[in-house]
C-alpha cells in the first residue's frame, strides 16, 4: 500500500452535523399542516374512545456495536444505558429522552426538537470509533394514540399481538401498519406512539380517522 493511501485510511472520518432548527422563530411544519389539527382539536369532542395527537420531537438513529469505552461515553451523554434487550425502550429520569431498541446494532433516540442538534454535536465530540448518528427528524413524525379503545384500532391496522402479556409498557416493534409501516411503542397503559414516515402521514391520518369512527375520535392540539 502506498504512503498516500495509508495516510488516507488513517484520517478521521468527516462528521457533518447540521442544525435542522437554525432559528427559534422558524416554526416546525407538521406533515399534517394542511389538516389544521389545532382547529379540529378546538371542535373535537372529549368523549372519544380514541385520542389522537401529533408530537413534535427530535429523532436520531444510532448505529453501532459499542465496546465498553463507547458504551460508557454514550451512557454519559444520554444519561441512560442503551437498552440491550430486544424490543424494549428506556426513558430518562426527566422524561426528555427515550431510547428505543430497533435491532441488535440500532436504536432510535427521541428528544425535544430543540435538543437534537445539541445531542448530535456532543455525541460526535465525545464518542470515538465506528458509530453512526443521523438526525432523521425531517423525514419522520410521531403520532400518539390513547384511550379506552386504542387497542381495537391498532388491531385493525397491524398483525401485532397487543395483549398485555405480549406487549407490556415499554415494548417497541417495527411492523406493517395499514399497508405502510410504523415503529410502535407502548408508553403507558393506554398510550402508544407510532413513528411514521412524513410521506405517509396524511394517508395514515385518514386511515386512523376511518378506523376510529365507530369508537369516536378526539383530536388533541
Amino acid at each position: 500500500m502506498s504512503e498516500t493511501n495509508q495516510e488516507t485510511l488513517e484520517q478521521p472520518p468527516i462528521k457533518l452535523v447540521m442544525n435542522q432548527l437554525p432559528d427559534a422563530n422558524v416554526p416546525f411544519e407538521s406533515p399534517l399542516h394542511h389538516v389544521e389539527l389545532t382547529k379540529i382539536a378546538e371542535h373535537s369532542g372529549s368523549q372519544g374512545g380514541v385520542v389522537f395527537r401529533e408530537l413534535s420531537l427530535g429523532l436520531l438513529t444510532l448505529r453501532c456495536t459499542p465496546n465498553a469505552e463507547q458504551a460508557a461515553s454514550i451512557e454519559g451523554i444520554l444519561g441512560v444505558a442503551l437498552p440491550s434487550n430486544p424490543l424494549t425502550s428506556i426513558t430518562s429520569a426527566n422524561g426528555e429522552l427515550t431510547v428505543m431498541w430497533i435491532s441488535p446494532d440500532e436504536w432510535l433516540l427521541q428528544v425535544p426538537q430543540d435538543k437534537a442538534f445539541e445531542l448530535e454535536s456532543r455525541f460526535f465530540a465525545e464518542v470515538s470509533g465506528h458509530v453512526s448518528l443521523v438526525n432523521v427528524s425531517g423525514g419522520m413524525t410521531v403520532f400518539e394514540l390513547s384511550g379506552n379503545d386504542v387497542v381495537k384500532v391498532l388491531k385493525k391496522s397491524t398483525p401485532i399481538d397487543f395483549h398485555d402479556s405480549e406487549f407490556p409498557v415499554g415494548k417497541v416493534v417495527s411492523s406493517i401498519f395499514a399497508k405502510s409501516g410504523a415503529t410502535i411503542c407502548r408508553t403507558s397503559e393506554q398510550t402508544y406512539q407510532l413513528v411514521v414516515r412524513r410521506s405517509f402521514a396524511d394517508y395514515l391520518w385518514l386511515w386512523l380517522q376511518d378506523a376510529s369512527k365507530e369508537y369516536g375520535l378526539t383530536v388533541m392540539g
